[in-house]
């Protein structure tokens, strides 16, 4: 399977991200959850050109991808995860909720370090959400993502085929739970037990710092649950709610320029 998803890893990841792209698109089209403050063609143009500029620059400045990481440590044997004798299925489904809670905990510490806030402020600044706002983060944010994910693979000696999954899921769920989609309650309260939903990860893009520090979780919903990080709702509910930070004038805050920086503003 490894060979294959080697061979495959580009074809695979690009088309489920621009199928679920179309999916999310068409669902926000005809069923939207809230009605947009700013026209989505610039915001998808400065959203979408951060994707472009970040992809640029990662394949530039860290050329070894998680993968290519995950392989190398399954040949020199490092790593906790090549410390035991663990079923492959089993090993592989372990490293992906590891590296889920990782990637929480790594979303909560830039939350609660100032230098770090200053840079994830990017994310937060988008002054409505949809499925492109799972992919604004700032340069420097993806940079040190990188790093770290590329320590953590190692150290847990992760499957390279769960590092191929987690990382699609990743990706996939970021669009899912960020975008302007109508989901029944129903269907909603049942699947955020499991996964985190566009209602609940809402509440972390409230403008009032008492949610945008809450449901700091991108794929499993556990996490928030299990380490009192959870807001169920926002207070003011979510079509009245207020998105984004109280930065200025959000139609001055939409180009690439400003979002580059965020990090460097008062």
């Amino acid at each position: 399977m490894t060979d294959l998803l080697l061979t495959h890893e580009p074809t695979i990841r690009l088309g489920a991200a621009v199928s679920v792209f179309a999916l999310l698109t068409l669902w926000e089209i005809f069923a939207p959850r809230r009605a947009l403050t700013q026209p989505k063609g610039q915001r998808w143009l400065w959203n979408l050109s951060v994707v472009v500029f970040n992809t640029v620059m990662l394949r530039l400045l860290v050329p070894t991808a998680a993968m290519g990481a995950a392989l190398y440590a399954e040949q020199q044997g490092w790593g906790l995860l090549h410390l035991v004798a663990l079923p492959e299925l089993v090993a592989v489904i372990l490293a992906v909720v590891l590296l889920d809670g990782l990637i929480y905990t790594q979303h909560v510490v830039f939350h609660l370090v100032p230098p770090l806030w200053r840079i994830h402020r990017m994310h937060h600044a988008d002054v409505d959400l949809d499925v492109t706002s799972g992919t604004r983060f700032h340069p420097i944010e993806m940079l040190l993502s990188m790093g770290i994910k590329l320590v953590a693979v190692v150290a847990l000696g992760a499957p390279a085929v769960a590092v191929f999954l987690f990382e699609l899921i990743l990706n996939l769920m970021a669009m899912f739970n960020h975008s302007n989609i109508q989901l029944p309650l129903p269907i909603d309260g049942a699947l955020r037990w499991l996964v985190v939903t566009p209602d609940m990860h809402r509440v972390h893009h409230s403008d009032l710092p008492s949610e945008h520090h809450q449901n700091f979780g991108f794929n499993l919903s556990v996490w928030d649950r299990l380490f009192g990080t959870y807001t169920a709702q926002p207070s003011l509910g979510h079509r009245d709610m207020v998105i984004g930070l109280p930065e200025g004038d959000p139609s001055k805050m939409q180009t690439l320029w400003w979002l580059l920086a965020v990090p460097f503003r008062r």
